[in-house]
Order: structure tokens, then C-alpha cells, then sequence
């Protein structure tokens, strides 16, 4: 790889996941200081959760259902992948997370028409949220994430290509607020310093803040 070339960061995200939002943020950062290309694949909480329905807490459960909120995000940002490709997808998920989560406005059918609006993109690509028309183009997409580090994790999914040529594939990191600048730079290099070590599986401690969209 060139000196001038950059790292391709492919990022799995469910529009849903507030963490992954907040992941995401962070992600636009380290493309200021780092070279790195982000590039947005949609994966789903409700594909994830499917055969595990009976063992979710109660909203949780409700919302990953067929017909349940988790479904017509993912469904919206298939749909305008494939209809108007690969550039839509983060374009849209940026005007999808600002609303669900830094304005608060719920996930719900206005607040994906406004995203539409905001990110240049058909008003019409709505009708695909309670649609499966491109459900099994969501799946693939999914799978070709997830497959990456296992079914016991969520969203976000990274992968980088790794010295071997095998990617480097990863959950996480979970963090709030974004780091910005030099700190986002730091966990950056530091995320991959560990991703990277051969055996190396887990790090965690108990979340005591709640996400910070700032």
C-alpha cells in the first residue's frame, strides 16, 4: 500500500443502536487524523435476534419482531443501497442517527421520511421499510459481517485488512462521548494494536454512563 493510499474501515451498523451511533462519530474522527476510508455496510439487530426472540426483555423483544421498529431502518438503508449504491448508505445513516438519537425524535416513520429528505435521497425509498423486497440483500450483508467475529456480539462491526492479508475484525470499541482529535487518533491505534494480537478475544468492564450524543 501506498504512502498516500488509505486503509479501507468497512463498518457494520444498525441505525437502532445508539452505541454504535456513537461508534460510528468516532469512525469520521479518526478518518481527520488517521488515513482511513470508511465504508458503511448495514447489518441487523432483528436478523441477529430472530432465534432468540423468547429470551429478550419485553421492549427489546416487541422492537426486534417482524413488523417491530428495528425492521424498517435496515430495510430503508438496503433499499436505497441498492437503488442509488454504495454512497447512500453512510449519507443516509448519518441523517438516520442524528435524528433517532443526537435529536431524539424516535424511530418512527417521520423521523425516516426527514432522513430521506436530509440525506438528498427519495422520499419514495420509505415504502421499502415495511417491505422485504431487498431482505435478502440485508441478510447477505449482514452475514458478511457478522460471519467476521461470531454471533455473540452486536452492532457496530470493523473490519480492517490485516499484514496478512486476512481482515482484522472486531465489535466495538463501545464508548461515549466520541472521542475527537488526537484521543479518537489514540483509540484508534490502540483498538487495533489489540485487535490485531493473535488469541486476543475480549476486553469489557460495565457501562456506567449512559450515551452522550454531543
Amino acid at each position: 500500500m501506498s504512502e498516500t493510499a488509505k486503509t479501507p474501515a468497512d463498518f457494520w451498523f444498525d441505525p437502532l443502536c445508539p452505541w454504535a451511533w456513537l461508534t460510528s462519530r468516532w469512525m469520521l474522527e479518526v478518518e481527520k487524523v488517521r488515513p482511513v476510508e470508511v465504508r458503511w455496510h448495514v447489518m441487523s439487530l432483528a436478523v441477529l435476534n430472530e432465534d432468540k426472540l423468547d429470551t429478550l426483555p419485553e421492549e427489546y423483544r416487541e422492537n426486534m419482531r417482524p413488523g417491530g421498529k428495528a425492521w424498517g431502518p435496515v430495510r430503508v438503508v438496503a433499499a436505497a443501497q441498492q437503488l442509488h449504491g454504495d454512497e447512500a448508505v453512510g449519507r443516509l445513516y448519518t441523517a438516520l442517527g442524528t435524528r433517532f438519537h443526537n435529536e431524539g425524535l424516535g424511530v418512527n416513520p417521520e423521523s425516516i421520511a426527514a432522513a430521506l429528505e436530509d440525506a438528498g435521497l427519495p422520499a419514495d425509498l420509505i415504502e421499502y421499510a415495511g417491505k422485504d423486497t431487498y431482505d435478502t440483500q440485508l441478510r447477505a450483508s449482514h452475514k458478511e459481517g457478522i460471519d467476521l467475529v461470531g454471533q455473540e456480539v452486536g452492532t457496530p462491526v470493523i473490519a480492517v485488512p490485516g499484514s496478512d492479508g486476512e481482515p482484522i475484525a472486531f465489535f466495538g470499541p463501545v464508548v461515549t462521548p466520541a472521542p475527537k482529535g488526537e484521543q479518537a487518533a489514540k483509540l484508534w491505534d490502540g483498538t487495533l494494536m489489540v485487535a490485531s494480537t493473535p488469541g486476543f478475544y475480549e476486553i469489557k468492564r460495565t457501562r456506567t454512563q449512559p450515551p452522550v450524543f454531543d
